[in-house]
């Protein structure tokens, strides 16, 4: 089971290394943004995801970022 919080967090302050994409188990996705990390596109796209994590009810989280 994956943490909301951490996730949150991970998106929010190392989005731009794509740790939360790690985190959540999408190395493709985590790897994408270590390409682009120098272009601050993925910090921006990465702290907009972290919120939006933080905002979604655990339910809605755990439905799409649970385990599969």
């Amino acid at each position: 089971m994956k943490s909301k919080l951490a996730a949150g967090l991970l998106g929010i302050f190392l989005g731009d290394f794509g740790a939360h994409k790690f985190y959540l188990g999408k190395p493709g996705m985590g790897i994408l943004y270590l390409l682009f990390f120098w272009t601050g596109i993925p910090a921006v796209i990465g702290l907009i995801e972290g919120i939006l994590y933080l905002l979604q009810s655990d339910k809605d989280f755990q439905q799409k970022h649970g385990r599969r």
